[in-house]
């Protein structure tokens, strides 16, 4: 233990060596298929023990990798699947993304929570994950404080559930197009989802995947939402052209073959890109920053969580 804080000492005081174990890091985030949990994880590592070399750019990276990540995840929907399989679920994910992000806003104000990051926590757990907070961030005009928190508590209760939900949906009896369903509602962004539902089987992957993507759907409306309630008196309402990109990539890859013969690979650099942020996000997410935020978005996350996890349940084993 001695020999590992002698070591980080070492690369706090030489800021070369500093800067090539940093991109050393990075490179492993990016060749090493590192998943965004281990990559937020390894950020904070950096950050509080041998800090961040480039935190002045953090903030201008971190912004253009989530908007371009969020562009390049629509190379891997098609709408007219999406549209097909996700109106057997329409009223579930409707009602639990009115539920969760209202129940949100309750809590958050009980918890006397910063605005925009509560908002964030919302919208993350109601609808995708990073995904959706990626989209919703620069509508708010949140900074690099309030978007760190809001993706870190959503993927500290992602790497959970990876592991906690098929052990509940064996100990439950779930059938594999229940758990399908439930994992796509409760749990937050893609990666995690089809994780736990591959676990589970290869039926639930199926209905889990394409529950997930057509969910993901409802960044649209939400975000058009979110630029009217987070709007400036002096500023006109307009949609972030990073929208406008997504819904085009989602039709390109539905409608134009050639498109789709490549758009898998593009999915792929777009899941990078979204690991590669999240361990910027980590690296500049040191304990000053968490000691200034406190408990509370953890404790909104994981209030929400459970209510999305147990409303969805119930109402699959009920209605279904």
């Amino acid at each position: 233990m001695k020999k590992i804080l002698t070591l980080f000492s070492f690369l706090e005081s030489n800021k070369t060596v500093q800067k090539i174990f940093f991109i050393l890091l990075l490179l492993t985030c990016v060749f090493a298929k590192v998943s965004p949990p281990v990559a937020l994880l390894l950020g904070l590592v950096v950050a509080n023990l041998s800090g961040h070399p480039f935190l002045p750019f953090n903030h201008i990276a971190i912004r253009y990798l989530l908007q371009f990540s969020v562009v390049g995840l629509g190379f891997g929907m098609n709408a007219l699947n999406a549209l097909a399989i996700g109106s057997t679920s329409f009223l579930f994910t409707i009602s639990s993304i009115v539920a969760t992000i209202g129940f949100g806003y309750l809590i958050g104000r009980w918890l006397s929570i910063e605005k925009k990051t509560s908002h964030l926590i919302s919208c993350g757990t109601a609808i995708c994950g990073g995904s959706a907070i990626a989209a919703i961030a620069p509508i708010i005009k949140s900074d690099e404080k309030q978007t760190s928190v809001a993706l870190g508590v959503i993927f500290i209760l992602n790497s959970i559930a990876l592991f906690l939900f098929p052990s509940v949906g064996h100990w439950l009896s779930l059938t594999q197009q229940e758990f399908g369903l439930w994992c796509a509602i409760a749990i937050h962004d893609t990666s995690s989802v089809v994780g736990a539902a591959n676990k589970f089987g290869h039926e639930a992957l199926e209905v889990a995947t394409t529950v997930k993507l057509a969910r993901a759907l409802w960044i649209i409306p939400v975000a058009l939402l979110t630029t009217i309630l987070f709007k400036n008196k002096s500023s006109k309402i307009k949609i972030p052209y990073f929208i406008g990109f997504f819904i085009l990539a989602m039709l390109l890859n539905t409608y134009l073959p050639e498109i789709a013969l490549f758009a898998p690979k593009i999915v792929v650099v777009a899941k990078v890109g979204l690991t590669i942020t999240l361990f910027l996000i980590g690296s500049g997410l040191n304990f000053n920053v968490l000691r200034s935020v406190g408990f509370k978005p953890l404790l909104q996350g994981v209030l929400l969580w459970f209510f999305i996890a147990a409303l969805a349940l119930v109402s699959i084993m009920c209605f279904t």
